[in-house]
């Protein structure tokens, strides 16, 4: 007879459970009832919310913005932190002008903290849409008020709208065209840029100094400098100068590009018109040219480019054509023999032998290769449909030549200058050009006897 097991007894575990047993459990529980959106805290959860922002205090800010991707939940509580007093004090540093006693070092590291500070917004408010993430950055960034495009007594000695330009630049790379457009549209509805811009562009040149130099500063440091990408800059150039007249953008480019006085950085409207310059104050707009010409871009043709450089040698006269010709150097190869073949194309061929011989003049005095005017001459010779349009332009040049060397010797002859230097610079001008025309037949001598021996 086989007896039956009594099942009816109480089951007495292996291990007792303890206290710390007892608490583990019932913290388990806890998590277990927490809502979804707070499990991707993982064991962050767990912590008060003071604690979690402590922690962060320990996090550089590149750390704090990744850890911003771990989850939404995470990236929210990092949101809440940064709209903290104390959050916002650590990270929005304003040490703007204390920056001459430290030097560059210090300069370059306040960058850069503001490109990580990007970095960490562009994460953070990845999920908003841009009109929002806009809104939300605008509030946390309104306390700085050297970030304002007036908000600084002394901009020039500011790093602020430097930084501001590196947080922005951080911010926007990689998005499409349509959300930089209204990041521009933002920024124009925040400052008020455009009627500040139409201010400048319908007064009288330096009537408005310090607004010059404002918009100077605001577009170079905040929309333009910090780009690695030409096709980048462009773009934001483009939107700067594409909503007016070319008459305007002409001057607008001047006013961003062109000469500035070294005592107060305010825009030097007559360096082009009084006297010959140097390569120095020309290197700015040359580079803003060649960007707008050589960058793929279907808002600007060759025939803007050549239409904006012609409208930009008038402002706020007509320039010294010496002037003219280095700023076609500059602007390289391809610019300068547009410009000139524009020229011959539309029957101005008495201006485009002046053209050549200050092209001249320029290499001689910067010790450049004459046989590159004598080359670009011959290639826009081609651009004449007929032999006898060719020699009469080729008779241009020579008499061109003489015309302006007597013009000099005129001047210098005439004793009109009330100052013994500006007497001396204009006999060393007359002495480069005479050289200059020597050095110029002798290359067309070289060319013409090479083609002979061929």
């Amino acid at each position: 007879m086989t007896s039956r097991i009594n099942t009816n007894f109480t089951l007495i575990p292996n291990q007792k459970y303890r206290r710390s047993n007892r608490r583990s459990c019932y913290l388990s529980k806890a998590f277990d009832s927490d809502s979804q959106p707070l499990s991707t805290l993982g064991n962050f959860k767990a912590l008060p919310l003071e604690i979690f922002q402590i922690i962060l205090k320990y996090l550089t800010v590149k750390d704090i913005s990744m850890l911003s991707m771990v989850s939404k939940a995470v990236s929210q509580h990092i949101i809440n932190y940064i709209s903290s007093s104390s959050g916002n004090k650590r990270l929005l540093l304003q040490d703007f002008h204390k920056l001459e006693l430290s030097g560059r070092r210090q300069d370059s590291a306040l960058l850069e903290h503001y490109r990580s500070l990007g970095l960490l917004f562009k994460r953070c408010t990845l999920l908003l849409p841009t009109k929002e993430r806009l809104k939300y950055i605008h509030k946390i960034l309104a306390e700085v008020s050297c970030f304002k495009f007036s908000g600084c007594a002394a901009p020039i000695q500011c790093l602020g709208l430097p930084c501001y330009g590196m947080f922005l630049q951080t911010l926007t790379a990689g998005w499409d065209e349509l959300e930089c457009h209204r990041v521009y549209n933002f920024l124009c509805e925040l400052t008020n840029l455009s009627r500040k811009m139409q201010t400048i562009v319908c007064s009288k040149p330096g009537s408005a100094r310090k607004l010059e130099l404002r918009i100077r500063l605001f577009c170079r440091n905040v929309l333009l400098d910090h780009w690695t990408h030409r096709s980048d800059s462009a773009f934001w150039l483009t939107r700067i100068l594409k909503p007016w007249p070319m008459v305007n953008q002409a001057r607008l480019l001047y006013i961003i590009f062109g000469p500035i006085s070294p005592q107060d950085g305010q825009v030097v409207w007559q360096k082009m018109v009084e006297g010959p310059t140097d390569e120095s104050s020309l290197k700015g707009l040359a580079d803003a040219i060649k960007l707008l010409y050589d960058t793929d871009t279907k808002e600007w043709t060759a025939d803007d480019v050549i239409s904006l450089v012609d409208e930009l040698s008038v402002v706020p006269r007509e320039w010294l054509l010496e002037n003219n010709a280095r700023l076609l150097i500059l602007s390289g190869n391809n610019i300068c023999f547009t410009f000139m073949a524009s020229k011959a194309v539309n029957g101005r061929a008495t201006e485009l032998a002046r053209l050549i011989v200050f092209l001249a003049l320029v290499c001689e005095k910067e010790l450049y290769c004459m046989d590159w005017v004598v080359k670009m001459m011959q290639k826009v010779c081609k651009v004449f449909s007929t032999p006898m349009e060719r020699n009469n332009f080729l008779q241009s040049v020579a008499n061109a030549f003489a015309c302006i060397i007597m013009e000099m010797m005129q001047l210098v002859m005439s004793g009109e200058y009330s100052y013994r230097d500006e007497d001396d610079r204009s006999f060393l001008n007359l002495f480069h050009l005479v050289h200059a025309q020597a050095n110029f037949h002798k290359e067309v001598l070289y060319l013409t006897m090479n083609t002979l021996s061929t």
